[in-house]
């Protein structure tokens, strides 16, 4: 099969295209046909060398969409997508042809989707998910997603405007705010932090019961817009180094807030496989739209590919196979 490999950390030339024995799977694992694998900025900096804990030679990836070909007879032949903890990291992960992994770590295929599209969904959703069930986001709460233009910010507006909360978009840029209008969200024109919470009353007339901060960035001035009792989720990508911040610690304290750590690669692909499961039935019965169409490529432009997201594209790249 062929595979992207790399067997030394620290630059993106040391990604390669290999060929390899398809994997054998053992007790209680499936063999997947890979169809399509996303790539996320973590698995670029996998290779850059941000994860320490990342063993050698590795074939990265972590989100995947694909056919299980082999392993117990009532799964062979479906239609399964998954992510989780390990993959690409210490087992070899989805940039290739075939995967092996746990059973219960993948998840049925919502038909709605597209192997595309649901290799688009893994990171970015799950993480949101992990956020906003955790957060208790639903049916007449206000939930405030900063950077609702990245990945995990569309992917959170789209999981909260499901569960039908009131979902509020917010983003730098006005061409970004008209884009998310445009696709019938709220929107909320970030200025300067301090001015947060103003901008939020202003807009909702009240504070935000949960927000959802996927920059890392805004954290200070999330507590200061958070209702009584509401909550912050935070993720912090790598290579943020030790981001400093002057946490309002009274204000935090007087509202009775609670602040959620994201974090999907504290979930193997057995946890991950639940979370999907969770949301897909929104996926089937259309309250959660497909995410937006990525850039596909083959795997022979890996290398290419990997550049283009270290570089900063704000899209999504998935990988496709056959």
């Amino acid at each position: 099969m062929q595979a992207l490999s790399f067997d030394k950390k620290g630059n993106l030339s040391a990604l390669t295209l290999i060929q390899r024995p398809i994997p054998i799977p053992g007790e209680g694992e499936v063999l997947v046909e890979v169809k399509a694998a996303g790539l996320n900025p973590s698995d670029v900096k996998n290779v850059l060398g941000f994860f320490p804990y990342t063993t050698l030679p590795r074939i990265p990836g972590r989100d995947f969409a694909g056919v299980v070909r082999q392993g117990p007879p009532e799964m062979i032949g479906k239609n399964v997508w998954g992510t989780g903890l390990g993959l690409g990291f210490t087992h070899d992960g989805t940039h290739a042809e075939y995967l092996v992994l746990p059973a219960g770590g993948c998840a049925a295929l919502p038909s709605s989707l597209s192997f595309v599209q649901a290799a688009a969904c893994g990171v970015p959703y799950t993480t949101a998910w992990d956020g906003i069930r955790r957060a208790k986001v639903g049916p007449g709460k206000t939930f405030l997603v900063i950077g609702a233009n990245g990945a995990v910010g569309r992917a959170a507006i789209a999981l909260g405007k499901a569960l039908r909360a009131r979902v509020v978009a917010a983003v730098r840029r006005p061409e970004q705010a008209v884009a998310l209008e445009a696709l019938g969200y709220e929107t909320l024109l970030l200025g300067a932090p301090e001015k947060l919470g103003e901008q939020v009353t202003q807009k909702c007339g009240a504070f935000a019961d949960a927000i959802f901060d996927t920059t890392g960035g805004w954290l200070p001035a999330s507590v200061r817009a958070a209702a009584n009792h509401g909550a912050i989720c935070v993720i912090a990508p790598p290579g943020m180094g030790q981001l400093t911040v002057d946490f309002p610690v009274l204000d935090f304290y007087r509202r009775g807030l609670q602040l959620i750590g994201v974090n999907t690669l504290l979930h193997d692909t057995i946890a991950c496989a639940k979370m999907l499961n969770e949301f897909a039935g929104f996926f089937e019965s259309g309250a959660l739209p497909p995410p937006p169409a990525p850039v596909e490529t083959p795997l022979a432009k890996g290398l290419e590919a990997y550049r283009l997201v270290n570089e900063g594209f704000s899209g999504k790249v998935v990988f496709m196979n056959g």
